[in-house]
């Protein structure tokens, strides 16, 4: 794993640790930003920063930056009374992609947090196939059944299990490509 890595990975790590996830907006574009901040800061020169260009993986385009930010506060208004409008909220944020880099790391822990407060759940995501979920997230900006599968046969109410939420942000990192060295 490269140092950039480690090092967002013990940010991601701390963020928990120290609590400083409970103080952090819900469901929020300004939530998002101070996760991917908190991830990044010092590793990135755009920590925290809606990005200002256009971006593209794989063939898809995600949102023109143009629009990004009016794109950014329609999906703010979003509900998320249930499971269903929570992973449609967390599809059109993953196609309006706000960061240059970072973008799944800091989504999946804005997910669950949206998941917490709303439905007192989370996704155990060490149980969440990589293949699958990287699949299912491919093909949600046409319809979003088989990510809602996978995720909602993945929940657990055990919100506060310090090794759930470590264990899901190895998982988060490894759906990245990142995995960490045997040292």
């Amino acid at each position: 794993m490269k140092n950039i890595d480690k090092n967002s990975l013990a940010n991601a790590y701390r963020l928990f640790e120290s609590d400083d996830i409970n103080k952090i907006e819900i469901g929020t574009t300004k939530g998002l930003q101070e996760i991917h901040r908190y991830l990044f800061e010092g590793l990135y020169d755009v920590a925290g920063k809606i990005r200002t260009v256009n971006i593209s993986k794989g063939g898809f385009r995600f949102a023109t930056a143009l629009y990004l930010k009016e794109i950014l506060m329609t999906i703010e208004k979003m509900p998320e009374t249930n499971f269903e409008e929570i992973v449609a909220k967390y599809v059109e944020m993953n196609i309006a992609h706000p960061f240059l880099e970072g973008n799944g790391r800091s989504m999946r822990i804005w997910l669950d947090m949206i998941l917490k407060k709303q439905l007192m759940k989370v996704v155990n995501w060490q149980f969440v196939d990589k293949t699958l979920y990287l699949q299912s997230m491919e093909r949600s900006p046409i319809n979003d059944l088989e990510l809602r599968t996978l995720l909602m046969g993945n929940l657990t109410d055990d919100v506060d299990n310090r090794e759930i939420i470590f264990k899901g942000i190895d998982q988060s990192y490894y759906y990245e490509g990142y995995e960490k060295d045997n040292e």
